[in-house]
């Protein structure tokens, strides 16, 4: 009796990832995009978790956590019951804040559960019209002509656009004089001005003023050119390797989520990047969808901050 006892609750406890994969989710997801409403990132979580909704019949709660560079909100997610209800929409700010702050109440890699990997973007290398550079060998060209007077905006210290910025300039060999402005908005409004030179940008952010004529662009910071611009080539294309770069979105939750929410959670995002509904969605941000497992994820988490603490290293890009 006593080993027929035994053995049922050996068999309970083995069903017991299987049984919670079945029922999970019973209720709510709470999805947190550290970052105020209307910018890429809430543009892209609210689409997952849109999706989610449909496939699984549970709300998924958009909540927008702006502030202190992201680090409010995904202190809340580091904090939370790993139990698949508190999500965390991450970006490249969340591997560039380790490299350029000396201290996080947070863990990035030990805090955190990598589930999936969503999707990447390229970055746009945009001037103003009064810059006389007609491509990035000519902008370039003149940096080395003048070094440090060639100003470039950014969204902000530690900013992807800054950080990014600075890694083309290392890799051409180039100096420049960085002006941080407090959003992208305020950035591009003084590119366009030509009260600054340049401007790293996301491709949604920028893609209005390009066609307008409002500012150039000289190139895409891709392996290959954008669909959306495709006259425009690529750092490579323009004689400078080793800046291939962009921005990227995925989603992790609080260490210690348990594999059976994990890989549920990665196989339906997997299948839903697959939509052509999301193909469509990722083709307007100027992005690609992409599937990765969960290790694979959290290896290029670790990699980019591994990128992004050498580049803060060199530039001397410091908040703290």
């Amino acid at each position: 009796m006593i080993r027929a006892g035994a053995l049922l609750a050996a068999a309970l406890v083995l069903a017991g990832p299987a049984a919670r994969a079945q029922t999970y989710p019973s209720k709510p997801i709470t999805l947190i995009i550290p970052f105020a409403p209307g910018g890429s990132n809430d543009i892209v979580g609210r689409a997952i978790g849109k999706k989610l909704t449909e496939a699984w019949g549970q709300p998924v709660v958009v909540e927008n956590r702006g502030g202190g560079g992201t680090i409010i909100g995904t202190t809340a997610v580091a904090t939370a019951p790993p139990d698949g209800y508190t999500l965390l929409l991450v970006s490249p700010t969340f591997t560039i804040n380790p490299a350029v702050r000396k201290s996080l109440p947070f863990d990035p890699v030990r805090d955190f559960t990598p589930i999936a990997f969503i999707a990447r973007a390229p970055l746009l290398v945009t001037t103003s019209n009064k810059l006389p550079v007609q491509s990035a060998r000519e902008l370039f060209a003149l940096a080395r002509s003048k070094p440090g007077q060639i100003t470039y905006a950014s969204a902000g210290m530690g900013s992807i656009n800054q950080i990014s910025t600075e890694q083309i300039a290392l890799s051409a060999g180039v100096k420049l004089m960085h002006v941080p402005y407090k959003g992208g908005a305020p950035a591009l409004n003084d590119l366009v001005g030509g009260h600054v030179d340049m401007f790293v940008s996301s491709v949604p952010q920028a893609l209005q003023l390009v066609r307008g004529g409002q500012v150039k662009t000289l190139a895409v910071t891709s392996t290959k050119r954008t669909a959306l611009l495709p006259d425009v080539p690529t750092l490579a294309e323009s004689g400078e390797t080793g800046a291939e770069l962009g921005t990227w979105w995925g989603i992790v939750g609080p260490a210690g989520l348990p594999a059976d929410i994990v890989n549920a959670l990665n196989k339906e995002i997997a299948k839903m990047l697959a939509s052509p509904e999301l193909g469509i969605f990722f083709a307007n941000e100027g992005a690609e969808s992409e599937t990765m497992t969960p290790q694979q994820f959290g290896d290029m988490m670790r990699l980019e901050t591994a990128r992004w603490t050498k580049v803060a290293h060199e530039a001397h890009i410091s908040i703290d």
